[in-house]
């Protein structure tokens, strides 16, 4: 396509974490895969709140960084605005936990204000190593011929009766991980809507880019500005 590539990175980025330079590497990777110029911007998700409507449209695709966030409202603020542009969207880490959220309270999931989800069973500042089970054809060819021990620094246990309502109403569940938790999801109604709860770009190299993020920067490439 002509020019270059423009993609929003929403997130507080921060020097010390390695999964935030991790998000600009894999997009270098896959960028160099594809032989296509990306810019990357990183916004914080306090910034987006006060944008005009149509701030975003300017961008191609936009990757939900992991956190820590500043201000965790913020980023549940901003899910709304993102969902509504129908724009190919990668949601990583801590950002799972997020859009699961952003459902629950949009559409009233949880009318006796019960614990739906665990806090974070990853302690600490580290990743922790998780195995893919692909559940779908999207996530099958994702994994064809990658390794599927991915590093995650996020893993929340949601409720089952949660994740069937999930399942039915707002998302295609692609693969689960050797705890049978949810990982990996696409919305039922723009399935450029990518949802990981692992980070991708911890395990992508520029010898071989991972191929969620290949997917990603694909769907980027295939729309017109808007």
């Amino acid at each position: 396509m002509a020019g270059a590539l423009k993609i929003a990175v929403v997130g507080d980025f921060n020097f010390a974490f390695n999964a935030h330079h991790a998000t600009n590497l894999a997009l270098d990777h896959s960028a160099l895969l594809f032989d296509e110029e990306v810019n990357y911007y990183w916004i914080k998700p306090s910034e987006i709140l006060g944008f005009k409507r149509n701030e975003l449209q300017h961008y191609h695709g936009i990757w939900v960084a992991p956190g820590p966030y500043i201000n965790d409202h913020h980023l549940l603020g901003v899910m709304n605005h993102i969902l509504d542009l129908e724009k190919p969207t990668l949601i990583t880490g801590e950002g799972f936990f997020h859009i699961v959220d952003h459902f629950v309270k949009k559409y009233n999931l949880n009318p006796r204000n019960e614990k739906i989800m665990s806090d974070n069973l990853v302690s600490g500042n580290k990743f922790e190593p998780i195995v893919i089970k692909p559940l779908s054809v999207f996530a099958s060819g994702i994994y064809k011929n990658h390794n599927p021990i991915e590093l995650s620094a996020s893993r929340y246990a949601i409720y089952p009766n949660l994740v069937e309502v999930l399942r039915n109403e707002f998302v295609d569940i692609d693969a689960q991980d050797q705890f049978e938790e949810v990982q990996l999801m696409r919305l039922k109604k723009n399935k450029k809507v990518l949802i990981s709860m692992f980070l991708p770009q911890i395990s992508s190299t520029r010898d071989v880019p991972h191929p969620l993020v290949n997917d990603f920067l694909k769907s980027c490439m295939q729309p017109e500005m808007a």
